[in-house]
């Protein structure tokens, strides 16, 4: 029974971090959406929703793009907000 529980607790305490990560995205997202939309529906910029987390996390960090502000690695983010914001992107 206490296995159980301490599993339980362990469930609860992921989709809690899980959840604090996907708000944290939406809040940085915020920064994008003048030029990807609010919903990632694209604007001047492409449409990014649904874009898988990997490739998203590899633009902003890396850069390679041809337009500003992607040509290189975005700044002024920790890997935290990248891993959030990537999330969150791929969940549009």
């Amino acid at each position: 029974m206490k296995r159980i529980a301490t599993i339980l607790v362990v469930l609860a305490m992921a989709m809690m971090m899980s959840t604090a990560a996907f708000a944290d995205g939406a809040a940085i997202y915020k920064k994008c959406q003048g030029c990807h939309g609010a919903n990632g529906e694209g604007k001047m910029g492409p449409k990014i929703a649904g874009t898988d987390a990997a490739k998203v996390t590899d633009v902003l960090t890396n850069g390679g793009q041809e337009k500003a502000p992607h040509k290189e690695a975005f700044k002024g983010l920790s890997a935290d907000d990248i891993a959030a914001v990537a999330a969150y992107v791929a969940g549009l």
